[in-house]
């Protein structure tokens, strides 16, 4: 007589931030005023107030994407940020921070970007916002890197993690399948984090007499091709760099990484207790 060894059964995986009505809420209106700070120039006529003021408008924006970045890192932790999420929270920004001196940028080698993408992905969505906004701003710290950009940073960076945090399959997607989405999406948000941060910056070229400057009297194609020109003559290079580094150190380092991150995870019992099916009679 055979008795049939009762089998786990998968549950799915808990988050140590898990997001409720309030935290969603809030990271839409801020991902709301993001895109607003972030793409001003294309969306106020050139008869606006905020175009008369180009060189004004990225520091009003900066200080307000602080307080609103603050809003929701409070928000979220209101909604289960405990003692041992705040830890991993506290080791993966140093070591975040830590990363991004290695390359200090040349040729857009900078390996925080793959830790970010690894994290997100386990750690899920609102932990990755938390994480990639503070794993920021302790890098800007670490490297002197303060100024009017340090807000977009951290809100592009916040944005970067937890769109990784959001890719599907988070409960059954696993081996080389896994490695490759997080590979794909690391290399196409490297360069959609340049591009963003390109309009952080861009206005500020407004005073310089150049064709791919920023031009508060023109349309908006006219300014969509300057500043197409301008990422194609600045920093596709550097995107690309950061694209490649990305991909390779996720698929060299990412399998040994991935598993760390879930054995950690389990350890600090973030994940829902295995039940068990009862023993078939």
């Amino acid at each position: 007589m055979t008795v049939d060894t009762p089998q786990p059964r998968p549950t799915p995986q808990s988050r140590p931030v898990p997001l409720g009505p309030r935290s969603v809420t809030a990271l839409a209106l801020v991902s709301a005023v993001g895109v607003i700070a972030f793409g001003w120039p294309f969306l106020a006529p050139p008869t606006s107030q905020v175009s008369a003021h180009a060189q004004d408008a990225p520091w009003l924006f900066a200080g307000l994407l602080v307080l609103l970045v603050a809003v929701v890192a409070a928000t979220i932790s209101e909604s289960g940020l405990g003692p041992k999420a705040v830890a991993m929270l506290g080791v993966l920004a140093a070591t975040g921070a830590a990363l991004r001196p290695l390359g200090a940028g040349t040729a857009g080698i900078e390996p925080m970007f793959f830790l970010l993408v690894l994290s997100g992905r386990v750690l899920g969505p609102g932990f990755g916002f938390v994480l990639g906004s503070v794993t920021m701003f302790a890098s800007s710290l670490l490297t002197g890197g303060v100024g009017p950009w340090m807000p977009f940073q951290m809100l592009a960076m916040g944005w970067f993690t937890m769109g990784a945090g959001l890719l599907p399959g988070p409960d059954r997607l696993r081996g080389r399948a896994e490695l490759l989405l997080l590979a794909g999406y690391g290399f196409l948000a490297a360069f959609v984090y340049g591009t963003v941060m390109n309009l952080a910056g861009w206005p500020f070229m407004g005073a310089l007499a150049s064709n791919v400057a920023f031009d508060p009297d023109a349309a908006v194609p006219a300014n969509l091709a300057r500043f197409i020109a301008y990422c194609v003559a600045t920093s596709l290079g550097w995107d690309l760099g950061r694209a490649i580094v990305t991909v390779v150190l996720t698929v060299t380092l990412g399998p040994a990484i991935l598993k760390a991150l879930r054995r950690a995870t389990r350890r600090a019992a973030f994940e829902a207790p295995v039940t068990f099916d009862a023993p078939a009679a």
